[in-house]
């Protein structure tokens, strides 16, 4: 549970955690939350030193959270950018299920554009419904909203692979995309491959070296000593990936391509197929997060299967060990991903 609280004098709003109350009362987390929550096992002396320390500097309960906590608002909303894609719809499915199990109710709220104001104002419908939130930090307009969200709202966000450890406490579920995307290659490379190309799903990630789905193919080019091509930005549907695959059917050097999803493998092989070159005996193409779709295909498709339902079912087991238990926030990876060997994947032109 958290606590919100006012600069005085200055109109500004501050937000702070219930261990900035027990830091200023000099007193434990847990003794400030028997405190806000009237437990009769709290000394006098000390919940009068809680208490001072509270109206001093001008703290409130947050409402939502403690309407969570004491078990009146048994609701979760889920904010997304998208309920279609693969990845968000198996999240979804796998939030409603596990709160379904726990009998709480779950909205969804869409966001349609990473605008700061867009983004507040879905915040603060999700907010007023009262209620834990979760969101789907994969794009722009999820990080926006994990960005903005208010302190003293109980959420917990499944987002892209860090580039490192985040800070304890941080509310974050994620699967190990670089490990994934590392494996994936060097399955291409061990065919006989003399380099893997990359078609690059949208990053959240400014920084050096793109999302870790792409550092890790790089990673494993890189050990292999191989040649690193330029990933090609390629978005998230396959008509995405047909037109990234028509530039690099035009190169007959090309002979692998990892795909960044399964829909975008999907345009990798029709382009392909137009250009007339076979998978996998000309080319051969993997895909990323096993889509129902892909052992159906023709050629089956070589993925790397991802559990994000286990990722919509972890990110509520958070969020309701955080507002019924006050368990603490231990951002973690879930599920290892498994790298499905299909049909498009076989060995190098020339090297059977």
């Amino acid at each position: 549970m958290r606590v919100t609280g006012n600069t005085r004098g200055s109109g500004a709003q501050r937000s702070v955690s219930i261990r900035d109350v027990a830091t200023a009362a000099g007193v434990s987390h847990q003794t400030v939350s028997r405190v806000i929550n009237g437990h009769p096992s709290v000394r006098a002396s000390t919940r009068e030193r809680v208490e001072a320390a509270i109206a001093e500097l001008g703290f409130r309960r947050s409402a939502t959270a403690h309407a969570l906590a004491s078990g009146r608002t048994r609701a979760v909303t889920v904010l997304t950018a998208n309920t279609t894609h693969y990845g968000h719809a198996a999240i979804l499915q796998g939030v409603e299920e596990a709160a379904r199990a726990a009998s709480f109710a779950v909205g969804i709220s869409v966001l349609d554009s990473d605008d700061p104001r867009v983004v507040r104002d879905a915040l603060d419908r999700a907010t007023d419904a009262g209620g834990g939130l979760i969101l789907i930090a994969y794009d722009r307009p999820g990080v926006r909203a994990l960005h903005l969200a208010p302190e003293g709202v109980p959420l917990v966000a499944a987002v892209e692979t860090p580039a490192a450890p985040p800070a304890a406490g941080s509310p974050w579920v994620w699967t190990d995309d670089r490990t994934a995307a590392r494996e994936a290659t060097e399955h291409l490379l061990a065919l006989g491959h003399r380099t893997v190309h990359y078609l690059a799903i949208p990053s959240t990630t400014d920084s050096d070296g793109g999302a870790q789905r792409t550092a890790g193919w790089r990673e494993a080019l890189t050990r292999a000593g191989a040649v690193v091509p330029e990933p090609v930005e390629a978005g998230w549907t396959p008509a995405g990936g047909y037109a990234a695959g028509r530039r690099l059917t035009e190169d007959p050097a090309v002979t692998a391509v990892l795909c960044g999803n399964d829909d975008l493998a999907i345009g990798m092989l029709r382009a392909l197929r137009e250009a007339g070159r076979e998978v996998p005996g000309d080319v051969s193409v993997a895909g990323f997060d096993d889509a129902p779709h892909s052992a159906f295909l023709t050629p089956a498709l070589t993925t790397v299967r991802l559990d994000f339902t286990g990722v919509g079912r972890a990110c509520f087991a958070l969020l309701h060990g955080l507002v019924e238990q006050g368990d603490p926030i231990s951002p973690h990876p879930v599920a290892t991903p498994r790298l499905i060997v299909r049909e498009s994947t076989g060995p190098a032109p020339g090297s059977r």
